[in-house]
């Protein structure tokens, strides 16, 4: 049976196991004609990729597809792409279903996805190379290389090494500063997210705890190109992806690229499963490309797989592979890692997440945009690696496929990981669903919102335009293009917003701000929700109601 009816603001919750965060993970029954399509058919496979194969025991090319066909239904996944490397050789890569559902387009080992998050290790190899040259050192700090780089925390600011860019250490809440960055198109250039910085208040004393940071890679990133004298596009494409003659790109794509790059799809109750366009593939760089935003295929990272499994053939030095690879901030382990993997240990180093299944040392880093899920894994021991890329919204799918993968490498007995990732996301919604509540209002309006009309300015996240539309009163950003909605009456000096996007942004309250004649002169904004939320994406901004001219 196909998993649950999820409801979409389980979105927000961590998962505690293969993924950074659950997307998307309500289903329905959609009914999509899967197609498999083989770049490595039985008489294409060489001779010595089938030793490379026997010297995997537990590995089954019949089990895995079958454990890829149901994860792309049971979890509505569109399409996926998988490749398996052991040593220098692909031994393993398939694409299964569709890459555009409109077009019937099959989904194959040179389709192209997003890569989200696994993007950082590219970034992360980036910094390490210019070290390798020399031009710059881990202890270097980052305002003697980036003068205008400040944070809140003067203290920080004069710490900051290159190193403390990579390990999510930086004090700042975890996702401080992605309001910046996504939805996409951002409206906000690579040098205004760090010159915001300084306006991102700190959570946590600096370098003591781990909180996921974006802007800190988009930072890293500008480093390499001011260091280089290259766009960081273009150092990454020229001295990684075409130096390992990866067909990859973090800057603009040819069209008979675009051409064959899958569709982004989300999902919900109502809609079933459709397209998210503005994630859609379009060929133009992102101005998130160091945090998430390059573009790759699973025969391409198939050979970023196996260079980092053989140092020499790499483009880094073992010691700087080294670096990347060792602890740097201490994670936590989840009940379910523990047991599901016999996880003891977990930290994160430079661009990756290391942990221990069992007796193996595990390097990994997932990738999570709305509409794409990627997931890459290398056993180091074993000389093996895998990489997911999907086009779905729901981390279930390449979770249940990368664990198959890992279990099978390990020659661990058979397991349905399929089903053991439906009981999980069954008991998911079940604690959700326990616990929420949906705001209502207990008072009436003590204003009107023909009051809100104007222009509303933030010192660092700029303005929002408040309007009357047919009928109804609207919210513009003036940065970031797809940030608008509708505004509703809540209670009070308070309203709801509705964002017309659902994907990109969930509904939030705005608290209006009156003088001593009740005339609106700011606002704030808050997660629409039962219980007051102190940590969000809107915490370090304040609108100020612009005097008409």
């Amino acid at each position: 049976m196909r998993m649950p009816l999820l409801r979409s603001a389980i979105t927000s919750v961590i998962a505690l196991c293969t993924a950074v965060s659950l997307v998307g993970v309500s289903a329905s029954a959609v009914s999509l004609n899967s197609v498999s399509v083989s770049s490595i058919s039985p008489n294409s496979v060489n001779n010595s990729a089938v030793a490379a194969t026997s010297s995997l025991p537990g590995f089954d090319e019949s089990r895995l597809d079958f454990a890829i066909e149901h994860a792309l239904e049971q979890f509505y996944t569109p399409g996926m792409s998988v490749a398996v490397v052991h040593g220098e050789h692909t031994i393993y890569a398939k694409g299964f279903g569709l890459a555009n559902i409109a077009r019937r387009q099959a989904v194959s080992p040179e389709t192209y996805f997003r890569l989200a998050s696994t993007s950082k290790a590219f970034t992360a190899a980036a910094v390490s190379i210019l070290v390798d040259e020399g031009k710059l050192a881990w202890d270097d700090l980052v305002i003697d290389h980036i003068p205008h780089f400040r944070m809140q925390d003067d203290y920080a600011t004069l710490h900051f090494t290159v190193e403390d860019l990579l390990t999510h250490k930086s004090g700042l809440l975890s996702g401080a500063g992605d309001s910046m960055i996504w939805p996409e198109p951002s409206g906000f250039t690579r040098q205004e997210v760090i010159k915001n910085l300084r306006y991102l208040t700190p959570e946590y004393e600096f370098s003591r705890r781990y909180a996921y940071s974006n802007v800190m890679y988009i930072t890293a990133g500008e480093l390499v190109a001011k260091l280089s004298g290259q766009s960081f596009e273009d150092f990454v494409d020229e001295r990684i992806f075409k130096a390992l003659d990866m067909p990859c790109f973090t800057g603009a794509m040819p069209p008979d690229a675009v051409a064959i790059s899958a569709m982004s799809y989300g999902h919900s109750d109502a809609k079933g499963i459709y397209p998210i366009p503005r994630n859609a593939i379009t060929g133009e760089a992102q101005m998130s490309a160091a945090a998430g935003g390059m573009v790759c295929n699973a025969n391409g990272m198939a050979k970023w797989i196996s260079a980092l499994l053989r140092p020499n053939s790499s483009i880094l030095s073992s010691e700087q592979l080294d670096k990347m690879w060792q602890p740097h901030t201490i994670l936590g382990v989840s009940d379910i890692e523990h047991e599901w993997n016999h996880t003891h240990f977990k930290s994160y180093g430079l661009g990756w997440r290391l942990s221990n299944e069992g007796r193996f040392k595990v390097v990994s880093h997932t990738g999570t945009l709305s509409g794409y899920q990627a997931f890459v894994v290398l056993i180091p021991e074993l000389n093996a690696g895998a990489v997911v890329l999907n086009n779905g919204s729901n981390y279930g799918a390449r979770g249940s496929v990368m664990q198959s993968i890992v279990k099978m490498l390990m020659n661990e007995p058979e397991h349905d990981w399929v089903h053991a990732y439906v009981e999980y996301q069954k008991e998911q919604e079940q604690r959700y669903l326990a616990r929420a509540q949906t705001p209502t209002p207990t008072a009436g309006m003590s204003i009107n919102m023909q009051q809100l009309l104007g222009t509303y300015r933030d010192a660092w996240f700029e303005d929002f335009t408040i309007f009357e539309e047919s009928g109804e009163v609207r919210i513009a950003s003036s940065r970031m293009t797809t940030l608008t909605g509708t505004i509703e009456n809540f209670q009070d000096t308070s309203f709801k917003i509705v964002w017309d996007n659902q994907n990109a942004a969930s509904d939030a309250f705005l608290h209006a701000e009156l003088d001593l004649n009740r005339n609106i002169t700011g606002f704030k904004l808050h997660p629409f929700g039962a219980h007051v939320q102190l940590n969000h994406e809107w915490r370090d901004m304040h609108f100020k109601k612009v005097a008409e001219q």
